[in-house]
């Protein structure tokens, strides 16, 4: 079978596997007000096998390969590789004593009412720096639970407020992949496409930063907090730092493993095995997220190759009339293309050439189309509860997806200013150079 041969027509039913995915996690876990009762595993392995029988006139065996190739692939195959990374350095940090280091010395540092929105700046700051959210989720989610612990503040709470400002920087980052992609397939320079974003993000952003300050007011410490042990920072704050100077996230949690097993045998804190002991555990509590990862990236193959998003494109573009109907399009394409692939880098590159044609068609600023690609599948993404960025932190959280996602307030905030500047045409665009 030729797995490279043209996608099939427009289909509907391409769509259900994902519909049933929806169903079975999310509706069944808000009619029985328990997100624990169906495991997201097992919603993504049933929608997954769905998926491959509704796969018409290929074999049993073309259809799994099929399945197979998209589960392998290696955009996922590297997501996978970070997962395992980022949970080996996670809990070896925590057996070595860093994050409890980290937490006291925030507590020391920060007064109660501020640590909140502190938390939303170190995350604005350090996704702009270094242009991933998932990089700036692995590195702050453990201290943001260990600070959340001191804290009468749910932890799902301080996560998504993690979460949150790991998106503020990957969609204004001029080295995110998904500024990158978008600019480039609307022809738009990355500063141009920056300074429209900024009119859209910046308001949203105050806005969660006021809301957070105003929240901090009830917050309280329920214990106090300790001395500070210097050493055992020094493995989060190279990570931070080799991010911030664009070093590869694997690069920068290889580096950040091999601090704590150094600093952690030094210390006494554990000995070699021990620290391969808690490696090994740190994967372990990622398998959950690693199987969703897999199943997902199968599943969302199936439904590109049935014609799910061909369907999504066709009824979407039929009754397109005028520069306001075509923004809204290509915002509810790359939003729904997001939702059917769980990754706003692969949205924007399905959608970006459909863009481009209905930009040019409509007259469309390609830095308005440029920023809607971007801002509306990093809204998307922050509202899925199967996105990659959602998963990850849920897994170093230890918690579901949806109890973070039920608190993802500045992707919300966004997609609605987002919508209205559409709607009011703002901000208002000067001619390009």
């Amino acid at each position: 079978m030729d797995n490279k041969a043209p996608n099939r027509a427009p289909s509907f039913l391409a769509l259900t596997p994902l519909i049933l995915f929806l169903c079975l996690y999310l509706g069944t876990s808000l009619l029985l007000n328990d997100f624990y009762k169906v495991p997201i595993t097992v919603a993504f392995a049933i929608s997954s096998l769905y998926a491959i029988v509704i796969t018409r006139k290929i074999k049993l065996e073309d259809r799994v390969n099929l399945f197979s190739q998209g589960a392998g692939n290696k955009t996922l195959l590297l997501m996978v590789w970070i997962f395992i990374l980022a949970g080996a350095f996670a809990k070896s940090a925590k057996e070595m004593g860093a994050v409890e280091s980290t937490v006291n010395l925030t507590l020391n540092i920060l007064p109660a009412n501020f640590i909140l929105p502190g938390l939303f700046l170190a995350a604005c700051f350090i996704s702009l720096s270094i242009g991933t959210s998932v990089g700036t989720i692995a590195a702050l989610t453990p201290v943001a639970v260990g600070i959340a612990q001191d804290m009468n503040t749910p932890i799902a709470l301080v996560v998504a407020i993690i979460v949150g400002g790991a998106y503020f920087g990957d969609n204004l980052s001029f080295i995110s992949d998904t500024t990158i992609i978008a600019t480039q397939s609307q022809g738009c320079k990355m500063s141009d496409k920056f300074k429209v974003n900024i009119f859209i993000v910046a308001p949203a952003a105050i806005i969660m930063l006021i809301y957070y300050l105003m929240l901090g007011q009830d917050v309280c410490l329920v214990s106090e907090a300790k001395n500070v042990e210097w050493i055992k920072i020094i493995p989060y704050i190279v990570v931070l730092l080799t991010a911030i100077f664009g070093v590869n996230v694997m690069v920068v949690l290889t580096i950040g493993l091999l601090l704590c097993g150094v600093i952690g045998i030094a210390t006494g804190s554990y000995d070699f095995f021990g620290w391969l002991a808690a490696m090994g555990e740190g994967v372990m509590g990622m398998s959950e997220l690693i199987i969703v990862t897999l199943l997902a990236g199968g599943m969302l193959e199936l439904i590109r190759y049935n014609g799910g998003l061909a369907f999504l494109t066709e009824k979407l573009t039929k009754r397109v009339k005028g520069k306001r109907g075509c923004e809204l399009c290509i915002a509810l394409l790359v939003a729904l293309s997001d939702f059917c692939t769980a990754n706003n880098t692969v949205a924007i590159i399905t959608v970006g050439p459909i863009a481009k044609s209905l930009a040019e068609k409509y007259d469309v600023d390609p830095r308005r189309s440029a920023s809607i690609l971007d801002t509306f599948s990093c809204f998307a993404q922050g509202i899925i509860p199967y996105g990659a960025q959602m998963l990850i932190a849920a897994g170093l959280a230890s918690l579901q997806p949806n109890e973070i996602a039920r608190y993802m307030y500045y992707p919300i905030l966004v997609g609605i200013i987002a919508l209205v500047a559409i709607l009011l045409r703002y901000p208002k665009m000067k001619t390009s150079n």
